[in-house]
């Protein structure tokens, strides 16, 4: 019962960071369009293995930075210089995590032949292309707005 409760506690830790942080909004989308379109390169277990372990690098990077952030600006009423490197070093280290991502990204994924081949296929198909092009929309207000922003969005305009 114990090991349960501790799943239900961290799983509503990674649900407040997406809610409140656009920046892990922002990984989660880059990490669902990476795993979508990798489909076309038909990359191995151990590829796959790779890719899982960078987005969660990505991702793990970002919450210890926000819980650095959190931490740092519940101990200092006002401006710190400890408190600045601290927050500088945590999110130092999630940039070093998403440009090493950008990295296997490009070992991963540097096809030319690949792209023309995704591009082939969308334009062959223009209701997959609109499919994506409001995808692509829904993500990006997403991003901007966080669930609970589109949650209170759709609220208000329900009340009107």
């Amino acid at each position: 019962m114990r090991f349960l409760k501790s799943v239900k506690y961290a799983f509503r830790g990674i649900v407040y960071c997406i809610n409140n942080e656009r920046n892990m909004r922002i990984h989660t989308v880059i990490a669902l369009y990476v795993f979508v379109f990798s489909f076309f390169f038909g990359l191995s277990c151990t590829q796959y293995a790779v890719l899982f372990l960078t987005f969660s690098s990505v991702m793990a990077a970002e919450m210890f930075n926000s819980v650095a952030e959190a931490l740092s600006d519940m101990t200092a009423a006002s401006f710190n210089q400890v408190v600045r490197i601290i927050k500088d070093m945590a999110s130092g280290g999630v940039l070093i995590a998403a440009v090493f991502s950008v990295c296997v990204g490009v070992c991963l994924f540097w096809r030319p032949a690949v792209f023309s081949k995704i591009v082939r296929y969308f334009a062959a198909s223009p209701p997959l292309a609109a499919l994506l092009a409001a995808a692509t929309f829904l993500c990006v207000i997403y991003i901007m707005m966080g669930p609970l922003g589109i949650r209170d969005f759709v609220h208000r305009r329900r009340n009107k």
